[in-house]
């Protein structure tokens, strides 16, 4: 149990909501849209780490506009910001210098759907959020779960403003908040650090499979008008990857000659010496890639983790004084690649869990309802029925590929058994004896480009004089296991240059410098580093990357 404050203020409300990305903005509305039915009062808050809406969140992103359809069926009418219908889709399998065109696999195929920038929609979302209602409180980041005397969550917490490097209170100190409610939503995204708390605090993921993830990189291109496809769809595998490393590339033609363009990898590879940083900057080189970028410029970059895991690593979703939603419980549809559709469903039925059990009068400690709507809807199939697609790469790309097809064609996702995953991603990794180090190409500065340079395209601050938010739990491990066993493997998982290995001397022994105000908060470093023993944090409200318009 949390001690109190006497320092902080408190507000209080129906339901506050951690995390105003697609799953929690759809979880406010929602219930604001519900009492607005029923003429009742429902106090709805949101907080959101980032300084503005969709400063932190980034995707591809190609939207399935099912659900937005649900939770706002005149989306058109109120101008949501869904401009590029998908038109075309190309699967491709690269070599190194040629590209071979396969058989789009049905989950891939985006008929109906839409090139989006996720963060204009977070925006859009925003907005008829607090049209109905809802309170949304950008730049605060929930840094803390406090609890009633019977365990039950009672709220979060703010972190405090101010405090320097010593973590003593400088000259701007201001206390953080306490938020009361009746129940809190939890839609961080992938892996949220309170989230985390919460699995083990209550054993959530006790009897599921572990959560298993990937590393998405991306950047927004502007190019020539005679270069632009608007609505053009392009998937590929293959090259630059080894077949026994799951990942592959997305490049999506927006409107305005706009191209955005990205690489995912699985974080279950075992190389130590893999780069998914400069995996993707020299899959731009590619011929077929290439052609779409000649001429123009990158003019936005970030990097994001994302689940991986699907039906069979979901946790238990309820707790005595909250809930799970959208990607802090995992719901990704793994071959679709895509996740937004699922997260804005699960906030639909939150919501309407929520509303019945705290306007019926029995104000229900623990909401145990919201399970039981999540399986009587199409989420809940749509994931069961690929969950065997993303454990089969653990064969191989062709053994995965086999694999996917008899799954996808054959069976269609009804096969009496369910694969299990290879173990938790950290696990993975070999030591750095057993490979070689891979050579990459020097970034060119027209298609390919460094990772100082790209992180100025990222729009990330962080105040220097702040407690460091990537934390250590032993300071000696980095040198006397991840140098001496793996080669510092975080120097390349990071794709910020966040993590540096400072060469000593005949007298001074090697060191991990921590260049923190780098971070991305793309959560890579709390997934993979084989001991576990870096843990995100978040830093002060507000900080972190911009990715407003990716």
């Amino acid at each position: 149990m949390t001690k109190p404050r006497s320092d902080r203020d408190v507000m209080a409300y129906d339901v506050v909501i951690v995390g105003a990305g697609p799953a929690g903005l759809s979880t406010g509305l929602r219930l604001k849209q519900l009492a607005q039915e029923k003429g009742e009062d429902l106090s709805v808050c949101i907080l959101e780490k980032g300084g503005t809406l969709g400063a932190h969140i980034l995707s591809g992103a190609i939207l399935d506009p099912r659900s937005l359809t649900e939770l706002i069926p005149d989306w058109r009418d109120r101008q949501a910001p869904l401009n590029t219908a998908a038109s075309q889709d190309y699967f491709l399998y690269l070599t190194q210098k040629s590209a071979l065109s396969l058989p789009t696999p049905p989950p891939m195929r985006n008929t109906g759907n839409y090139i989006i920038s996720l963060g204009k929609l977070v925006q859009w979302l925003g907005k008829q959020a607090e049209e109905a209602g809802v309170e949304i409180y950008p730049g605060f980041a929930a840094t803390e779960i406090l609890f009633h005397e019977d365990g039950a969550v009672k709220g979060v917490a703010t972190g405090d403003m101010g405090v320097t490097k010593q973590g003593t209170p400088g000259p701007n100190f201001a206390a953080g908040m306490e938020l009361h409610a009746r129940q809190t939503v939890f839609a961080e995204g992938c892996r949220g650090h309170l989230g985390q708390s919460l699995m083990a605090h209550f054993s959530l993921n006790k009897n599921v499979q572990p959560q298993t993830y990937a590393i998405g990189l991306k950047e927004l291109w502007e190019i020539p008008p005679e270069n632009a496809l608007p609505g053009t769809v392009i998937h590929t595998v293959g090259w630059p990857l080894k077949s026994d490393t799951y990942g592959g590339s997305f490049l999506y033609h927006l409107e305005n000659n706009q191209v955005s363009i990205g690489f995912v990898i699985g974080l279950d590879y075992s190389n130590p010496y893999l780069s998914p940083y400069d995996e993707f900057q020299r899959f731009k080189h590619h011929p077929a890639i290439q052609r779409h970028l000649n001429n123009g410029r990158r003019i936005s970059y970030g990097a994001r983790a994302l689940n991986e895991g699907g039906f069979q690593s979901i946790p238990k979703l309820t707790f005595p004084g909250g809930i799970l939603v959208g990607c802090e419980a995992g719901f990704m549809n793994v071959p679709k690649i895509k996740g937004t559709h699922t997260a804005i469903k699960s906030g639909i039925i939150a919501a309407d869990t929520l509303y019945a059990g705290l306007t019926h009068g029995q104000n229900e400690r623990e909401m145990t309802t919201y399970l039981d709507g999540l399986k009587q809807s199409w989420l809940w199939d749509e994931l069961y029925k690929v969950r065997n697609i993303r454990p089969s790469f653990k064969w191989g790309l062709w053994g995965g590929l086999a694999y996917s097809a008899i799954e996808t064609y054959l069976l269609r996702g009804k096969s009496p058994w369910t694969l299990r995953h290879h173990g938790p991603d950290h696990t993975c990794l070999k030591p750095a004896k057993n490979f070689r180090k891979i050579s990459y190409p020097k970034a060119d500065g027209r298609y390919s480009f460094d990772i100082s340079t790209n992180l100025s395209f990222s729009g990330t601050n962080h105040e220097d004089d702040q407690p460091v938010h990537l934390n250590l739990k032993n300071s000696a491990t980095p040198i006397s296991l991840n140098l001496k066993t793996y080669d510092s493997p975080e120097q390349r998982y990071c794709p910020a240059g966040v993590y540096e290995i400072i060469e000593g001397d005949d007298t001074t022994p090697p060191t991990l410098q921590i260049n923190a105000q780098n971070c991305l908060h793309c959560k890579t470093c709390d997934i993979k580093d084989p001991s576990q023993n870096i843990k995100w944090v978040a830093p002060q409200g507000g900080e972190g990357p911009n990715y407003s318009n990716m």
